[in-house]
């Protein structure tokens, strides 16, 4: 691939819009195609699948079909979206990416790391993000943050359990891949935040550049 797939992970009310919006420019400004996109979404089918699964209505849905649509809408995703801006030599910064898969289904819901990396397999097609920003924040002060910008979807709902779960998850998958992982505090200012996220980033980007 010529272009460098970065993504974007952390806990809800973490800052993360914010911060791919400010990366997003700082990219542009350097010369860079960026193309931004989210998960669950990205594509039509994806942002249809996103409905479902957010929507606080479907509060029956069971853990193991959570984590099949989330696989479904990656699929199409990789394939529609992601691997052809790739191709062209974009920069592709994704809100959200298997990781959130393994913290929040394998782990916050207990199904566990070995089915989500079953049902995956095939959603990946071999595809590894090049870097991957993860902003970090107290699961309580990130509860506070989500719930004053939005109403609570339907996994903002389940409350103060699943987020301590998927925080400490974040925080071990971090610890176990140093070289890809990039950890941000993100209770610090928002320059600060921002100043760090793109000196980073673009290290990772000069240091592909260079291989």
């Amino acid at each position: 691939m010529k272009g460098m797939f970065l993504t974007i992970e952390g806990t809800d009310g973490a800052g993360k819009s914010t911060q791919i919006a400010l990366l997003a420019d700082f990219l542009r400004q350097k010369g860079c195609s960026v193309v931004l996109t989210r998960e669950p979404g990205g594509t039509p089918i994806g942002e249809k699948i996103r409905s479902l699964l957010l929507d606080p209505a479907n509060g029956d849905m069971t853990s193991a079909t959570e984590a099949l649509l989330y696989a479904a809408s990656r699929a199409q995703h990789v394939s529609q979206t992601i691997v052809p801006a790739l191709q062209e030599g974009s920069v592709v910064i994704c809100d959200r990416f298997y990781d959130s898969s393994v913290v929040y289904q394998a782990y916050g819901r207990g199904l566990g790391e070995a089915m989500i990396k079953s049902i995956n397999g095939w959603a990946l097609d071999g595809l590894e993000p090049d870097c991957t920003v993860l902003f970090l924040l107290p699961p309580q002060k990130a509860l506070e943050r989500a719930r004053k910008d939005h109403a609570p979807d339907r996994l903002e709902q389940a409350g103060l359990s699943l987020q301590q779960k998927v925080y400490e998850a974040y925080v071990a998958l971090a610890q176990r891949e140093p070289g890809r992982i990039v950890t941000v505090d993100a209770s610090q200012s928002v320059e600060k935040v921002a100043e760090q996220v793109q000196q980073a980033v673009w290290e990772k980007l000069q240091k592909k550049a260079a291989l």
